[in-house]
């Protein structure tokens, strides 16, 4: 098999995965690129009918998927990673033209795909459960089950990675999955998952990937037989996912958005500083919920490093990375272009000033620096999802901390110092998921349990150790030679 067999439109053209290429049952989708506007080609979208046929189907096909001998699952993830390492050229390269992403950052997440696969493959084999203490002649266990369907609604920003994050452990412990890929990558981010699975040999069913809009997050949510929803996107569509789930009684996983703050002590290497920042600001235009939406900076160095930050934000290119030599991409589309003006409008409005950036060129956005920003500034607390930094001084680092945790999200946080020990006694005071130590907030390294608390999450984490928490449930079982006599 070529890589341009691999996703080539002949296959999905109108059409959409349910163990088999099917035509869809709602409104078409037109696939396109960002960066230029390109028709890549037209996709099909799925009904509510369609949700409830393969989560039915796909039900009755995980019953006997978890039958499998555990090797045999172990073995569908090894070689779908086997797969997406053959045929990752054209999976970067679907990454670059379709979510606008830059070679670079599109290599990055092909690699975290295809650790993720490994790392499912080691789920199988896995220890199920434990004997817990019983009375002679009783034995006692508690043991992991499959909870059955998983519904995964995931985003545009990774979209690769952080679907199949969900949908590789799921499989690999004997659940079935129906997808919901952000129908703005939805071959990148949905197609290529059920290709590499597909063509690895997982039985026809268990996965089922349904683009779509609101009408198919919602029926998965309401369908009686997916029995989880798995969700990366905005805070307010998680709290409405979550609020409907809770009342259904269903298991729901929540990965929202985030103001991340990264903390710059006034010990702190200027230079490495403001590389931290910039990462994590610029990275994939500011499309990534962990991005750094508030540098907090000494004063004594905030001078100093908003220069050295403005002249590295100027000179960042831009463009359409499918064609050029470039840091940063597009926007996703007109609606996130369109906010990040807005909120940069309204920042200003607030009091605070422009250094550099805030430009906009069709879904192109140039790299800005924001400063005199105080806490009632709507930029201090709305996630802007686009190339903006927003630099605030403080004076100590009980400050810094209050700055911090002046918000109500909780994913991640960063603190940059030579002395790592006041370094460590500031961050554990942060109301957050995810805490790095000279380090900046964009980390992911899929071994790790990965959540947020507030408005970033309910508390639950998917990745390394958490997968087994998330997507089994415990099932307590004692054995008795034979049943006694009660005296009732």
């Amino acid at each position: 098999m070529t890589d341009e067999q691999l996703l080539s439109p002949s296959l999905w053209t109108d059409r959409l995965f349910t163990g088999r290429w099917v035509r869809g049952a709602g409104d078409a989708l037109t696939v396109r690129a960002p960066a230029s506007d390109e028709t890549l080609g037209q996709a099909a979208t799925a009904d509510a009918k369609q949700v409830e046929s393969a989560a039915r189907s796909s039900r009755e096909a995980a019953a006997e998927w978890f039958e499998h001998p555990y090797d045999d699952r172990a073995e569908v993830l090894r070689q779908a990673a086997r797969l997406a390492e053959q045929h990752r050229q054209v999976l970067e390269q679907w990454l670059v033209t379709e979510s606008g992403s830059t070679p670079a950052k599109a290599a990055f997440e092909v690699m975290l795909t295809i650790k993720a696969l490994h790392k499912a493959a080691e789920l199988p084999s896995a220890a199920a459960g434990e004997v817990l203490p019983s009375a002679p002649g009783r034995l006692s266990l508690a043991r992991r089950r499959p909870l059955g369907v998983v519904g995964v609604i995931s985003p545009f920003n990774f979209p690769l990675y952080l679907a199949m994050r969900a949908v590789a452990p799921a499989l690999a412990l004997g659940n079935g999955v129906v997808l919901k890929p952000d129908p703005r990558t939805t071959v990148c981010g949905g197609f290529s998952i059920a290709r590499l699975f597909e063509r690895a040999g997982l039985p026809a069913g268990v996965l089922s990937v349904l683009p779509g809009g609101r009408e198919v997050g919602s029926a998965m949510v309401e369908d009686p037989n997916i029995a989880m929803i798995q969700f990366t996107g905005s805070t307010a569509a998680g709290r409405k996912i979550g609020e409907r789930a809770g009342a259904l009684l269903k298991k729901v996983s929540l990965e929202l958005g985030g103001k991340n703050a990264l903390i710059v002590l006034d010990d702190a290497d200027i230079e490495q500083a403001v590389s931290n920042a910039s990462w994590s600001t610029y990275l994939h235009q500011g499309q990534i919920c962990m991005s750094c939406g508030r540098i907090l900076v000494h004063r004594a160095i905030y001078d100093t490093f908003v220069e050295r930050l403005t002249e590295r934000a100027k000179a960042l290119s831009v463009g359409d990375p499918a064609t050029e030599d470039v840091a940063l991409g597009p926007l996703i589309d007109e609606g996130q272009r369109d906010h990040a003006v807005d909120l940069l409008a309204r920042a200003r409005e607030a009091g605070a000033s422009v250094r550099i950036g805030g430009e906009t060129r069709g879904l192109f956005f140039q790299p800005a620096v924001v400063c005199d920003v105080t806490p009632d500034n709507p930029i201090f607390h709305e996630e802007t999802f686009a190339p903006v930094a927003v630099v605030i001084a403080f004076d100590s680092d009980d400050e810094a901390v209050r700055l911090a945790n002046d918000t109500e999200y909780g994913l991640s946080a960063g603190v940059i110092s030579k002395d790592v020990g006041r370094a460590l006694r500031l961050g554990e005071r942060l109301r957050t998921g995810l805490l790095h130590i000279n380090d900046q907030t964009v980390n992911d390294e899929v071994i790790n349990p990965f959540g947020g608390v507030g408005a970033s999450g309910n508390g639950t984490a998917v990745g390394g150790p958490a997968n087994l928490d998330e997507f089994t449930q415990w099932q307590w079982l004692t054995l008795k030679s034979e049943a006694p006599v009660y005296p009732l």
